[in-house]
């Protein structure tokens, strides 16, 4: 694989952290992309809950990012509060494509061309390792959950309703 294949293993790279590129067929027409990750991933000892989505928000100064299981829902009020900010909404696809410099589906808490505050849900520190979009459809980087919060400046918070 390419040293630097995506910004966010570029990331991972240049830190030295411990990680793990996981590439499954990506089927162009299910826009259910957390769904399709867990459907591919989710087997020898990898749990659903394991596999993390990243959603950015649209705050009212700005933008964030919110980690969370794939199978959970987000509690918009929880990440909001996590942020500091009085609100929060799911962020526009060209806003967050735009910031992020990835495409829905494969957008990564790593190596996002504007760092965004971002807050990862607690229940990632329940495992030795969770899987994040790697920054592009169809790749996962399986990494310690340490490491993800340290690399991201994240925040921990229960934020699933």
């Amino acid at each position: 694989m390419p040293r630097a294949a995506t910004p966010a293993i570029a990331t991972l790279v240049a830190d030295g952290a411990s990680h793990e590129v996981l590439r499954y067929r990506h089927d162009p027409r299910d826009t259910a992309f957390g769904e399709q990750a867990v459907a591919a991933l989710a087997s020898d000892g990898v749990e659903p809950a394991q596999i993390l989505k990243t959603l950015v928000l649209a705050l009212p100064g700005g933008l964030g990012v919110a980690v969370l299981p794939v199978p959970a829902k987000l509690s918009l009020k929880a990440a909001a509060a996590a942020l500091g900010a009085p609100k929060a909404a799911l962020a526009e696809r060209a806003a967050a494509e735009r910031s992020t410099g990835y495409v829905i589906g494969g957008i990564s808490p790593l190596g996002q061309r504007t760092p965004l505050p971002t807050v990862v849900d607690a229940s990632a520190l329940r495992w030795d390792r969770v899987l994040c979009s790697a920054g592009k459809r169809g790749w996962d980087v399986a990494l310690a959950p340490p490491d993800l919060i340290r690399l991201t400046g994240a925040v921990t918070a229960d934020i699933c309703a």
